[in-house]
């Protein structure tokens, strides 16, 4: 079938492309694609803290825009497995139940989502299998195969009655993959030879020349190391969701005959979601409890754990510093980094390699590993199949995103259509020109524990402060008839001074603070917000001046 049998052109309305994070950013990857009474959204995921986030799981996206219209929301159609485009589904479903559509490993990744949030019997979740089309109101969306690293990644092709945009997902070019088919590049040749409007096109590695080698490439390097550390434990950081690194590493271990442990949550449950479909082969008698680690030499053993980004909680960080229960790091330990490092990780993985070395053990962090994002080299490769009207690049860093904007000016794309948007900008697409109208409200929600979107700009920056200067609190006891003081002033502190040896500074406080009471007191003083406030006023300027500090100052008043 054709495009424009597929499409019944309309030359009133607009296509509106409508990224509600991922751009100027890794992470946090949401774009919505409205036209006319629908809206699709293509994936929902979610970002990890920055330094200055202090407490904070993890940040969704403000979704506002579509709760507004949600009677238009048609569904959400979900590239890939990745946190960074599937994790903030159990939150937004809560608010915006409409339905999901996903290949079969990132369903899978997603029903384990839901189900820990409760949300599986009530979400409506849909497999697509690839070259599958769905109809979603005046959108259809093709799903298109491709490679990443992880299994079942696919590109969209989005059907709209103004043209067909189609969006890559995360993407490389990999010949030879080691689980299922190499990206179909037919398709993209195919859908280009029929006319493309616009191409959003991963753009993570668009800085890097060449092109990202296979997968399958790694294979031969496990097996070089293994070969060259056979008297030692084998331990193997990579990300959970990497299922072909993970299934190459078993292999290799099987090949070494070596038993093989799997630590860290996400991890397990990965790793059981794949086998469990189909997408992970583990010989028999391979895979051990954890439990079981004692009963096996050094010389057979192979530990594959999260922590490749340094991250405090995940299995090999508690490992390099001593706390986890069931394994302790020794001389004879090789602990192999099959990652690189996000942006802005570097600091923590450089911390847990350095605790690890410190325990003795030889640490290999070069050479094992490939990325799963495309360089230049494919990305031109998509843009010469593909020959869109209009580049929009996607999923990256600014520097990323521009890095892109040049390649497509290299290949005759006219620089007045490539845009090179930020996340809330409303990109307006005819058939024929397209421009930026208004925003829409974007940014970013902080999970903290149980509580989605109570911490805010005010709360970090009462975090901020209070690790930065810590805080003093003052407690004292009215007599709200007589305006007298019945007990106290007493000053707690903590994160501020060391107490016991700052007993001048602390005495020097509580005259200050009583100066202040009995002042405001006899100038006939009676709102204690007020008479908390020149406490602290008072409190501040003296500390200010004994210490240039500025600790935050909580005033207590009992009233009796």
């Amino acid at each position: 079938m054709t495009n424009k049998n597929r499409q019944a052109r309309d030359a009133g309305s607009r296509l509106k492309i409508i990224p509600l994070g991922g751009l100027e950013q890794i992470g946090l990857n949401i774009t919505a694609f409205e036209y006319e009474d629908s809206i699709i959204v293509v994936d929902c995921g979610l970002s990890f803290p920055t330094d200055d986030m202090l407490g904070v799981d993890l940040v969704i996206p403000d979704v506002t825009y579509l709760l507004d219209n949600q009677a238009k929301v048609k569904g959400f159609v979900i590239t890939h497995g990745h946190e960074d485009h599937i994790g903030a589904l159990p939150y937004i479903l809560k608010v915006l139940n409409v339905p999901v559509y996903a290949t079969r490993l990132t369903l899978g990744l997603i029903e384990n989502k839901l189900v820990e949030h409760e949300l599986l019997d009530v979400a409506e979740l849909h497999e697509v299998g690839f070259g599958d089309t769905i109809e979603l109101g005046k959108f259809n969306v093709e799903f298109i195969k491709t490679n990443h690293s992880i299994v079942d990644a696919a590109a969209l092709a989005i059907y709209s009655p103004v043209g067909t945009v189609i969006h890559t997902g995360d993407f490389k070019v990999d010949y030879t993959p080691i689980y299922g088919d190499a990206i179909d590049l037919q398709r993209f040749a195919e859908l280009g030879r029929e006319g493309v409007l616009a191409l959003l096109c991963d753009s993570t590695n668009a800085e890097r020349p060449g092109f990202t080698p296979s997968e399958s490439s790694l294979g031969a390097a496990f097996d070089a190391l293994f070969a060259e550390h056979k008297g030692r434990r084998i331990f193997v950081a990579t990300f959970a969701s990497n299922v072909d690194r993970v299934q190459q590493i078993i292999d290799t271990a099987y090949r070494f005959d070596r038993k093989v442990v799997v630590e860290g949550r996400s991890m397990v449950n990965i790793i059981e979601t794949a086998s469990k479909l189909g997408y992970l082969n583990i010989p028999d008698n391979t895979l051990i409890d954890i439990e079981q680690i004692r009963n096996y030499p050094d010389d057979k053993m192979v530990v594959i754990t999260t922590g490749s980004q340094g991250e405090s909680m995940a299995a090999l960080s508690r490992m390099a510093d001593g706390n986890h229960r069931k394994i302790s790091i020794t001389a004879n330990d090789t602990i192999i980094f099959s990652s690189h490092p996000i942006p802005g990780n570097e600091k923590a993985v450089t911390n847990v390699i350095n605790e690890l070395l410190q325990r003795g053990a030889e640490v290999i962090f070069q050479d094992v590993h490939v990325s799963g994002h495309a360089c230049q080299e494919e990305i031109k490769l998509i843009y010469t199949l593909v020959q869109p009207r209009f580049a929009i690049p996607v999923h990256g860093e600014y520097k990323h995103l521009k890095a892109q904007a040049s390649i497509a000016a290299q290949l005759g794309i006219p620089k007045e259509n490539i845009f090179i948007i930020s996340s809330g900008d409303v990109l307006s697409l005819s058939q024929d020109d397209a421009e930026v109208r208004g925003k829409v409200p974007t940014g970013a929600i902080m999970v903290d524990g149980l509580g989605v979107g109570d911490v805010g700009n005010v709360v970090l920056r009462d975090r901020q402060r209070l690790s930065r200067d810590g805080i003093i609190i003052v407690v004292f006891a009215l007599d709200m008839y007589n305006k007298e003081i019945l007990a106290g002033p007493d000053i707690v502190s903590r994160g501020f001074v060391y107490v016991r040896e700052s007993d001048e500074l602390m005495n020097g406080a509580i005259e200050v603070v009583s100066a202040t009471i009995d002042g405001a007191l006899g100038r006939g003083q009676t709102d204690w917000g007020r008479l908390k406030t020149i406490i602290r006023d008072e409190l501040g300027d003296y500390i200010w001046k004994q210490t240039k500090r500025k600790p935050m100052i909580l005033p207590i008043i009992q009233e009796v």
